[in-house]
């Protein structure tokens, strides 16, 4: 099955264009604010791709943008129909915020690279596991609410067999392998659905070992987000108690570049990391 990727690639191939064209014709974000009646942020998310727009905003940026060739004007207007329709996530009924931007930029991600810490990756999840997890994670949600936590989190793994393939170069400290998240039963199923997933060509799976002492995923968990070279530079993005980061400054990728090399070379090998999966495993019986 083709991958959904939702309109966040839309999103950003239409504001690309629209900042190129906006600079083109020297206009600034307040002019083309004051012409159609909004801040100038949303000027500035429009062209990062951050929100979708309306055809009517559009239509008028292409008249003052003096974008009369038709053809050129169908694209963009394509653009912003496919911008504008709801992510595959929808179906869930609605997210928060911060958690439907990830869900999709993960669909218009082509590789992902992500370091755990506490727990296994969300991709790697299997349906026990994770319900556990949110159990103790989410105090406060309601049954209903987990159910429908617990289906989105399964959903998004379908991206590993899709095509073409997510690509997921996980690194899992080997803290996350002990830790017995809904008990011994629940562990040993999810610690052989790692050694399952790692068969796949598209799925790299490393353990850090404890041996390996203090590193810079101490500092907590991590996801590099890779998209295709011509619609967007990599994300990383951070999960913390006081809302999610996402690192996007040539600086800030290049800390994170660096760090995720480091656990890569302290890592253990694919092979040797599911020799300690499985020794883990085994001790559990």
């Amino acid at each position: 099955m083709a991958r959904a990727s939702g309109p966040t690639i839309a999103r950003w191939q239409l504001g690309a264009q629209l900042k190129a064209l906006r600079e083109a014709a020297t206009i600034t974000h307040r002019d083309i604010a004051t012409e159609l009646g909004c801040s100038e942020s949303k000027i500035y998310k429009i062209e990062a791709g951050d929100v979708g727009m309306g055809r009517s905003d559009l239509l008028v940026m292409l008249g003052r943008y003096g974008v009369a060739e038709e053809q050129h004007r169908e694209t963009l207007l394509s653009l912003q129909k496919q911008g504008k329709e709801r992510g595959w996530w929808a179906q869930y009924g609605q997210l928060p915020g911060p958690y439907s931007m990830f869900i999709g930029l993960e669909s218009a991600a082509v590789a992902i690279r992500n370091f755990e810490l506490a727990v296994m990756p969300g991709l790697l999840q299997t349906e026990a596991y994770t319900r556990a997890l949110f159990i103790q994670q989410r105090l406060n949600d309601s049954t209903e609410e987990l159910d429908r936590r617990v289906k989105v989190r399964l959903a998004r793994q379908a991206a590993l067999a899709d095509d073409p393939p997510l690509q997921l170069w996980a690194i899992i400290d080997e803290s996350a392998l002990h830790r017995r998240v809904g008990g011994a039963a629940v562990m040993r199923n999810q610690l052989a659905h790692l050694i399952t997933m790692s068969e796949h060509k598209n799925i790299n799976i490393q353990v850090l070992p404890f041996s390996e002492g203090a590193h810079p995923g101490t500092l907590g968990s991590i996801a590099i987000l890779e998209f295709p070279e011509d619609v967007h530079l990599p994300v990383a993005y951070v999960e913390t108690f006081a809302g999610d980061v996402y690192l996007e400054r040539e600086d800030d990728m290049a800390r994170v570049v660096l760090a995720h090399t480091h656990l890569h070379s302290s890592a253990l090998s694919p092979a040797k990391s599911q020799e300690l999966i499985a020794e883990i495993a085994r001790d559990l019986a």
